[in-house]
């Protein structure tokens, strides 16, 4: 690894952990609770200091234009919910070039494992894995297994979500984001799979966030490196108190009861 590209995970993954916030989700759809306060937000994550901000390049060339903070990441994939049958086709619309000159520190790219085009998706991700590693730049692979073609063996407790990991390492990512498996054992299988950080998705808008820190608890036990969570924190009515919890758990070796704790001062 490259002194450069090592430097800049040290940034976003101090001590080899993290608390991320995905903030990309109002290219999908819009209005998106929370994103409404976006410049507001993002000043109340970076107070309770978060570790890396995942947005999409209008926002970051906004975000670089109002403040000075060098821990945003770039995310190059987009769909809509409008797309029809093709709305689970996410299709590159930035490159790592392009994210580094609007102030970037790493880029992000999405892959929908088991759609029609699950192909291009994998030429798309390919291509900024080779770019960015020209530029030493960091790329967190976010994966989900969820297209119709998903092939999962009998034998598999991860749900095809241990090959969606090591389908980010191989193809170069740094870092890869995925759902969380549902127990400690299946999700170690995940985290054993590959030699690269492993961050948990925030899963579905039912659970509340007392359950998702016990969640976070239990997928750092499984030898999970932290969290990539968007609308557990920014849909929130305290998105600061909210990464705070996650970064005691996460950084500070803290279980979910006592994180929770936190939320209730």
């Amino acid at each position: 690894m490259s002194e450069g590209l090592e430097r800049r995970l040290d940034m976003i993954l101090p001590g080899g952990k993290g608390v991320w916030i995905p903030m990309d989700h109002g290219i999908s759809q819009y209005p998106e609770d929370g994103l409404e306060n976006i410049d507001e937000i993002i000043t109340e994550l970076i107070d309770a200091e978060v570790d890396a901000i995942v947005v999409h390049k209008g926002v970051l060339s906004h975000q670089m234009s109002i403040r000075k903070w060098n821990r945003f990441v770039c995310h190059v994939s987009a769909s809509t919910i409008n797309g029809g049958n093709r709305s689970g086709e996410k299709v590159s619309i930035a490159t790592a070039e392009e994210c580094l000159d609007r102030g970037a520190i790493g880029v992000s790219g999405q892959i929908n494992i088991g759609e029609d085009n699950e192909a291009d998706m994998i030429i798309e991700i390919g291509d900024l894995t080779t770019d960015s590693w020209a530029l030493k730049m960091p790329v967190l692979g976010m994966m989900y297994p969820r297209g119709p073609n998903l092939i999962i063996s009998e034998d598999d407790q991860t749900n095809g979500v241990a090959h969606a990991a090591r389908l980010a390492w191989e193809i170069g990512c740094n870092v890869v984001k995925v759902p969380w498996t549902g127990s400690v054992e299946s999700f170690q299988k995940v985290t054993e799979a590959v030699p690269i950080p492993v961050l948990i998705a925030g899963g579905s808008k039912g659970v509340t966030f007392v359950e998702l820190l016990k969640i976070v608890e239990q997928s750092i036990l499984a030898g999970g490196s932290g969290v990539c969570i968007g609308r557990q924190v920014f849909g929130s009515k305290r998105p600061g108190l909210n990464v705070r919890a996650l970064r005691a758990i996460v950084h500070e070796g803290m279980s979910a009861k006592e994180a929770m704790e936190l939320l209730e001062e």
